[in-house]
């Protein structure tokens, strides 16, 4: 379910600016990413409450002066002016983390199990895979939000997983794990070197906004074709998040949640089964290196990690507001790929889907404070892998119509917001409906997702439109 961009191209050594530019005439309170005034000024907003989402950056547009964020750049700053924590912390942004979690773990990691079950991976083997992606993704959340005070989330490469499971049995497990550090260690060149955030930068606002709709689109429908096989389930989760929304918005996916876990039970339909829990033991495997398995796994699980998940994530933040710097993104999770490669892991990504949830306005009304989703949703990875599949059987209880229900409800402010970015200049409508339909169609080329052909078929369909494509005519 997970299937997650402009980013400023920071000169090596230069303090990271994180905030995402805002609407002409907004102040700089309004800013995401820049340290409060004072505290206590605004007000915590729960998933689900009204407020309107913040306009999308151009990608590559010009970024005027913004005062430096984060340790490198505030130096001799007070401690008192820097955004503190505990501080930031409230209720609707933890919540948005946790909701994230339930997603991946009720959805992609069912990949993985399968992929592991594809290659005759032992038990052991196994729990180490759920534990090296699960302890990348939280380090990766944790250390990327707090570092860039905004939301960065990220995810193991489901299209990765899903490529695995057809051809993971066809090479022995030290072969795999070599794909998997080669896959790594390019995903990190890459990143670092910026070509990523180049080619990125070069993609309309409108597009981004519509690949943003076409990825949420499914999630949004999930939640009335949940209603044919467990009405009762779904029907409740929408029905408490409505009328929470009216009466208790800053609580609304939290009443939601409660509503349909209720639901669930009652009609027999949670079926959580966890028989003991303990510590996972993550298992070191020496790589082998084969020309088969680097072409067979790492080729394609390079592509489709880059233009599934990272473009998408990327482009989610875009759509959000904030102003990535791809080179720290892509190359921390490509260092964080390579070093837990050994122990299981086949990628760690930007995460698009349950990026949405915790980006939006619904995790707080300030997108200053949103950072705190990322870290909470890091710190769930964190919890849960530590235990590595036992408490996975936990959240493979949850009936799959009270996930999609709950995604559904959750993701509605970033569906909205990306219908919003996708029509809002006339002249870009076209090249964004191209992109969207593109994207909701689902559609997989090469072993490559619809959310990058979405942006390649937008693009193009931007260039032919806008004519941008012929030269210019020579000066004199």
């Amino acid at each position: 379910m997970s299937p997650e961009t402009p980013d400023t191209d920071t000169p090596s050594g230069a303090a990271h600016t994180a905030a995402p530019v805002s609407a002409p005439g907004r102040s700089a309170q309004e800013r995401p990413g820049e340290p409060e005034p004072a505290e206590g000024l605004e007000p915590a907003v729960g998933l689900g409450s009204a407020v309107a989402p913040e306009p999308a950056v151009r990608l590559g547009s010009a970024v005027g002066p913004e005062p430096a964020v984060g340790p490198a750049a505030e130096g001799g700053r007070a401690g008192a002016d820097r955004p503190r924590l505990l501080r930031d912390m409230s209720l609707s942004a933890v919540l948005a983390g946790f909701v994230a979690v339930v997603v991946s773990y009720s959805g992609p990691l069912v990949i993985v199990l399968s992929a592991a079950s594809a290659g005759h991976l032992d038990t052991a083997q196994t729990s180490s895979w759920v534990w090296a992606v699960s302890i990348g993704s939280g380090l990766t959340c944790i250390g990327l939000s707090l570092r860039t005070r905004m939301p960065v989330i990220t995810a193991w490469s489901t299209p990765g997983a899903a490529l695995l499971v057809t051809s993971l049995g066809a090479y022995s497990y030290a072969e795999a794990i070599g794909a998997f550090l080669v896959t790594g260690a390019v995903i990190t060149l890459i990143g670092l070197t910026g070509v990523f955030g180049r080619l990125m930068r070069q993609v309309p606002t409108a597009v981004v906004s519509a690949m943003l709709a076409g990825i949420l689109f499914s999630f949004g429908t999930h939640v009335f074709t949940s209603l044919k096989t467990a009405p009762s389930v779904a029907g409740s989760v929408l029905v408490a998040y409505l009328l929470a929304k009216r009466l208790l918005p800053r609580y609304a996916v939290l009443i939601a949640l409660a509503v349909g876990v209720v639901s669930s039970a009652a009609t027999s339909r949670l079926h959580v089964h966890v028989d003991k829990i303990e510590l996972a033991r993550p298992v070191f495997t020496t790589p082998h290196f084969s020309v088969a398995s680097l072409i067979g796994i790492a080729v394609p699980m390079i592509l489709a990690t880059l233009a599934s998940q990272n473009a998408p994530g990327m482009a989610v933040l875009s759509a959000s507001g904030y102003q990535a710097e791809d080179r720290l993104l892509i190359g921390t999770t490509g260092v964080a790929s390579t070093a837990l490669a050994p122990f299981g892991s086949h990628a760690i990504n930007l995460a698009a889907i349950t990026a949405a949830i915790c980006t939006g306005p619904e995790s707080h009304a300030d997108p200053r404070r949103r950072y705190v989703a990322g870290v909470s949703c890091g710190a769930f990875y964190l919890l849960i892998g530590a235990f590595g599949s036992t408490l996975v059987a936990f959240f493979a209880g949850l009936p799959k119509e009270l996930v999609a229900a709950i995604a559904g409800v959750a993701l509605l402010g970033a569906l909205a917001g990306g219908i919003t970015g996708a029509v809002k200049e006339e002249k870009d409508r076209e090249a964004a409906l191209i992109t969207f339909l593109a994207t909701a169609s689902g559609v997989t080329l090469f072993g490559i997702g619809s959310a990058f052909w979405g942006l390649v078929f937008g693009v193009a369909a931007h260039l032919v439109l806008s004519g941008q494509w012929r030269r210019r005519p020579a000066q004199a």
